[in-house]
């Protein structure tokens, strides 16, 4: 019993530092998080969809499932690039970022869109 309570004090703890972490982030770190988690939620809706309904098209279903997930990851990626607490990218512009952001997604959506046929 009282190891159920130390278990449970220790996870409220750490979530309390998490989310006192989180708070000092900044706001265009919190945006990106939430696009990331937008991509993620929407391949993850298309997957639950497949499985109840079918795969019949199933080069549909792989294109929107890469989508949202590449989508994801170039996100993430940008995240860090962001990030000023990152010091490997310390010498790069957020502009510059954003502008490969933008054309490495470009890149993955004509290859999707090639891929749909």
């Amino acid at each position: 019993m009282a190891r159920e309570k130390s278990s449970k004090g220790n996870a409220q703890a750490l979530f309390h530092s998490l989310r006192s972490a989180y708070a000092a982030t900044p706001v265009n770190l919190k945006i990106i998080d939430l696009y990331v988690g937008f991509a993620v939620f929407t391949a993850l809706i298309q997957v639950v969809y497949m499985a109840s309904v079918g795969s019949f098209p199933f080069n549909s279903f792989l294109s929107g499932v890469l989508s949202c997930v590449g989508t994801a990851v170039l996100a993430v990626c940008l995240r860090i690039q962001v990030n000023k607490e990152n010091k490997e990218f310390k010498d790069l512009p957020p502009e510059r970022a954003f502008a490969d952001f933008v054309l490495c997604n470009l890149v993955l959506h004509l290859v999707i869109m090639n891929f749909l046929g």
